[in-house]
């Protein structure tokens, strides 16, 4: 059972949080892809039948020929892996573009997959529909085949791309934009209008989430390996920097700024091969199930988004290795979050010195908001019975802002001996923290620092295998 806290903290009136905070908030979009932490990213193009990772751009159309393209393969496996969506490549460095544009000579239209007739971003959108998945796309500036690359009028030319797949396949959660920016046919490199492709997005696509290593609504992690930052800000300062070369330091990104000025929380992209495109080289390389909830507890359960890299192979089918870690991986995190120990055999208490200032033994609308007076109060967890615990999961109500700066986790046992204290930095979204398995009666979570008014809004707890620690 999750203990939600819903109250709004007495010492400010709620139409006054954005004067009182005044910091940067989530926005509504924000909050619901930060609520969907977990989806696949399907690297796919010409690379899947060359076993390159990076296309030059001059591969010939007839080489992408997925004779067995199953989008509603893909979607069943997403789904059943718990992934809440899906992210494709819809156009890679090497220019080819898995939908027939309007706007390149280099895509589906000219291959002789299907006679020309095939489309990879329709087939999936139908498929994400069918199975109530999300869709995103990504589609990278740099284009090693479209001879307009290295001229002005290239960025025309991809933000009419942008439109083209907006208008014809969305509407998307999510649109990738790659910061890689290498040669065109011609040698050429180019200077990319990005202030033109953010008004054009943001035109045809409001309520889509943009990426980029600086935004405007999240950010690269800063690794390629999954992994945010045990303190993890959903804060980050973009003035002076820019997308690609120009980005943040990597560190910088992998923990955002804890006064930074803008809200862009982090995603962590990691594929589940060594490489992003597949090869089949790579089949009894693919990440066991415990290493992917290893990378689940790094990321999501430090406050990230985790979009996990599944590559179709050339068949146009995920493979079996890849379909057998997720479903895995699935079964991991099922068995581990599926129930909390927080039943009715406990009770919640917030405590301000010695006395109990509130006690329930429902927990249902339990709140934790000590506003100014953290210093002083703290939340206990009182088990009718001692239990074996290894996993705590908390919850910031972020959309009053990020204010916990640091907490501390306390176990007891029923003599209140203490058998575990640690501290942590940051919580956010939500903090997944793992330990040694203790049989304990007590749990003290105390909030040690915070800007101001710090909110916890969730609390779970679990025993999960000790296998699955964190390491």
């Amino acid at each position: 059972m999750k203990i939600l806290f819903t109250s709004i903290c007495l010492c400010f009136s709620l139409a006054g949080i954005t004067q009182i905070y005044e910091q940067p908030l989530p926005n509504a979009k924000q909050l619901t892809w930060q609520n969907k932490p977990f989806y696949l990213f399907m690297h796919f193009g010409p690379n899947t039948f060359t076993d390159l990772e990076w296309g030059k751009g001059s591969e010939k159309e007839e080489v992408f020929n997925p004779v067995a393209l199953d989008c509603r393969q893909w979607c069943r496996i997403a789904k059943a892996a718990g992934a809440t969506g899906i992210v494709i490549t819809a156009k890679h460095h090497d220019g080819f573009c898995l939908w027939p544009s309007a706007y390149s000579k280099h895509t589906v239209a000219q291959s002789s997959w299907r006679n020309g007739k095939g489309d990879v971003l329709k087939e999936l959108s139908s498929a994400c529909r069918e199975y109530g998945l999300s869709m995103g796309v990504y589609l990278s500036p740099w284009d090693r085949n479209h001879p307009a690359y290295g001229t002005a009028s290239y960025n025309e030319v991809f933000m009419h791309m942008m439109e083209e797949v907006v208008r014809l396949y969305g509407p998307f959660f999510e649109f990738w934009w790659d910061g890689a920016n290498g040669e065109g046919p011609n040698g050429k490199k180019m200077m990319y209008d990005w202030h033109g492709f953010e008004s054009t997005i943001r035109r045809v696509a409001p309520n889509t989430m943009v990426f980029s290593d600086i935004g405007p609504d999240m950010r690269w992690v800063g690794n390629e390996n999954g992994i945010a930052g045990t303190t993890n800000w959903n804060l980050l300062d973009t003035a002076g920097f820019s997308r690609g070369a120009g980005s943040p330091p990597n560190d910088t990104l992998n923990q955002g700024n804890v006064n930074g000025k803008n809200w862009i929380p982090a995603e962590c992209d990691v594929s589940i091969r060594p490489g992003w495109f597949y090869h089949v080289k790579e089949d009894s390389l693919v990440k066991s199930p415990e290493k992917l909830f290893d990378i689940y507890l790094k990321s999501v359960g430090r406050g990230a988004n985790l979009i996990l890299n599944v590559p179709p192979d050339p068949r146009g089918l995920i493979s079996s290795f890849d379909s057998a870690a997720l479903m895995g991986f699935a079964k991991l995190r099922q068995e581990s979050f599926a129930n909390s120990l927080l039943g009715e055999k406990h009770r919640i208490q917030i405590l301000k010195g010695t006395s109990e200032k509130h006690s329930s033994l429902e927990s249902e609308n339990t709140i934790f908001e000590p506003c100014n007076h953290y210093t002083e109060e703290w939340l206990q967890i009182h088990f009718d019975d001692e239990q074996i615990v290894n996993c705590i999961r908390l919850n910031e109500g972020i959309q009053y802002g990020q204010q916990i700066k640091s907490f501390s986790i306390k176990l007891y046992d029923k003599n209140f001996e203490l058998l575990y204290n640690n501290s942590y930095t940051t919580i956010g979204h939500q903090r997944i923290l793992t330990f040694p398995g203790k049989k304990i009666k007590y749990i003290e979570v105390r909030i040690l620092d915070a800007k101001q008014n710090p909110v916890i809004s969730g609390i779970d707890v679990f025993r999960i295998s000790e296998k699955l620690v964190e390491q």
